[in-house]
C-alpha cells in the first residue's frame, strides 16, 4: 500500500509518499514561500535530492506540482496517480469533534471549516490540500489526522479555563493542544524501545522547536500540555510569547494605541526568543551571539531553560512522579547543551545524564545514566509516519 501524506501550512507544502509495506519514504518535498516570492521546493527522491525554484501561487498549484513531481521521469517514484491507494492530511485543529482520525467526508470538511477562527493560519490551507487531492484522485481515500485528536483524553480540571463556564458553551474555549501527532509517535517510540506499553508509563514529551510544546502522559492518558486554545499558550517559542499576563494586552492597547490584530500579531511574531534575543529566532544563532558576549540573547537562553524547567517540574507534580522524559524536534532533538541545562535542575530528583551519550544531535539515544531514577531519551519525530499510520489503519477498516 502506497500513502501520500499531504501537510499545507500557511504558506508551504510537506509532502511524502511511503510504502507501508516496510514503511519506506519513496519520495518526499517541501515546498516553501507558497503564495509568496522566491518559492522553492526541495524535492527527494531515488537517493538524490533536488531544490527547484518555480514560482507557487497558491497551495492549489503547490498541490499540482507535488504530483508533477512525484510522476515525472527524473523525479518521480511512480508511473501515474492510480499507485496512490490513499492520502493522509494534516489537519492542525479539530476542536473537539475530533479524538482520532477520520475519513473525510461532507460532515468532516464542515466540522474544520468552523474551526478556522480557531486555527485562521492553517485550517483553511489544510482544506484546500484536501479539496485538491480530491479533485486529483477522485476514487483514493481521504484521511484527515488532527494535531488536537491526541489531547483529547484531557480531563475538564486540565482543559477548562477559569473563566465565564458560558464562554467554553458558546464558543468551545478551552485548552486543546497542538504537536498531537509528534507527542503521539515519540511516547509510543520511546516505549517500544524500552520494551514498554504507553499505558504503563507516566511521561514528559518535550516538542521543543520553532513552536513548542510539552506534554505530560499519564499511562496513555494525556494530564495536561503547554498549548492552549491556540498555539500561543505555554512555552516561550522562536517568535511566540508563551504565557504573559492577559492584562498587558490592554496595557499596550492604552500606552501604545495598539489594535488587538496588531497585539497579536507582536506576540506571534515579534515575540519569543527573537523578542527578547533581538538576535533571531533559531537557537543556533542565539547561542553563537551568547558566546559572544550578546547579554540579551544570554538572557533569553536562561529564560528558554527556566519555562521549559517550569512545565516538567509541574507536571511531574501533577502526575505525581515521571518514569521517562523524552527530548524530540529541532531543539529538543540537536540541542546538546539544552537538554542538559534542562535535566541538571532536575539532580535532585535522581535524574542524571550520561554527557557522553547526550553528544549526539537527531538520533535515538537514552542519554540518562545506568543509575538515574528517571530515563531521559532522545527520539527524533516523525509526525509524516504517525499521519501514514492512522490512514493505513482507517482504510483497512474501510
Amino acid at each position: 500500500m502506497k500513502i501520500l501524506v499531504v501537510n499545507c501550512g500557511s504558506s508551504s507544502l510537506k509532502y511524502q509518499l511511503l510504502d507501508m509495506e516496510t514503511e519506506a519514504v519513496l519520495a518526499k518535498g517541501y515546498a516553501e514561500k507558497v503564495g509568496m516570492e522566491g518559492t522553492f521546493t526541495t524535492h527527494e527522491a531515488n537517493g538524490e535530492e533536488k531544490t527547484i525554484h518555480t514560482q507557487l501561487n497558491h497551495h492549489t498549484e503547490a498541490i499540482k506540482f507535488m504530483v508533477k513531481l512525484l510522476t515525472d521521469k527524473e523525479t518521480g517514484v511512480i508511473k501515474d496517480l492510480s499507485e496512490i491507494d490513499a492520502v493522509g492530511h494534516r489537519v492542525v485543529h479539530g476542536g473537539e469533534n475530533f479524538n482520532k482520525s477520520v475519513i473525510v467526508d461532507r460532515d468532516v470538511k464542515e466540522a474544520i471549516k468552523k474551526c478556522i477562527p480557531l486555527a485562521p493560519l492553517h485550517n483553511p490551507a489544510n482544506l484546500i490540500g484536501i479539496d485538491e487531492c480530491e479533485k486529483i484522485l477522485p476514487n483514493v481515500p481521504m484521511i484527515a489526522v488532527f494535531d488536537t485528536a491526541f489531547h483529547q483524553s484531557m480531563s475538564k480540571v486540565a482543559y477548562l479555563y477559569a473563566l465565564p463556564y458560558e464562554y467554553y458553551e458558546k464558543y468551545g474555549i478551552r485548552r486543546y493542544g497542538f504537536h498531537g501527532t509528534s507527542h503521539k509517535y515519540v511516547t509510543n517510540k520511546a516505549a517500544e524501545v524500552l520494551n514498554k506499553k504507553v499505558d504503563e508509563l507516566k511521561i514528559i514529551s518535550c516538542h521543543l522547536g520553532n513552536g513548542g510544546s510539552i506534554c505530560a502522559l499519564n499511562h496513555g492518558i494525556v494530564e495536561d500540555t503547554s498549548m492552549g486554545f491556540t498555539p500561543l499558550e505555554g512555552l516561550m517559542m522562536g517568535t511566540r510569547s508563551g504565557d504573559i499576563d492577559p492584562a498587558i494586552i490592554k496595557f499596550l492597547v492604552n500606552e501604545e494605541g495598539m489594535t488587538i490584530d496588531e497585539i497579536d500579531n507582536v506576540l506571534n511574531t515579534k515575540s519569543g526568543l527573537f523578542g527578547i534575543s533581538g538576535v533571531s529566532n533559531d537557537m543556533r544563532d542565539i547561542e553563537n551571539a551568547a558566546r559572544e558576549g550578546n547579554e540579551r540573547a544570554l538572557i533569553s537562553l536562561k529564560m528558554y531553560t527556566h519555562m521549559v524547567v517550569k512545565y516538567i517540574g509541574g507536571y511531574i507534580a501533577a502526575m505525581n512522579g515521571v518514569d521517562l522524559i523524552i527530548f524530540t524536534a529541532g531543539t529538543g532533538e540537536k540541542g546538546i547543551k539544552q537538554r542538559e541545562k534542562v535535566c541538571n535542575y532536575f539532580g535532585y530528583m535522581g535524574i542524571t545524564i550520561d554527557k557522553e551519550a547526550n553528544n549526539c544531535r537527531s538520533k535515538l539515544v537514552e542519554i540518562s545514566t545506568p543509575d538515574s531514577k528517571v530515563k531521559v531519551m532522545v527520539v527524533p519525530t516523525n509526525e509524516e509516519l504517525t499521519i501514514a499510520r492512522d490512514t493505513k489503519e482507517i482504510v483497512g477498516n474501510i
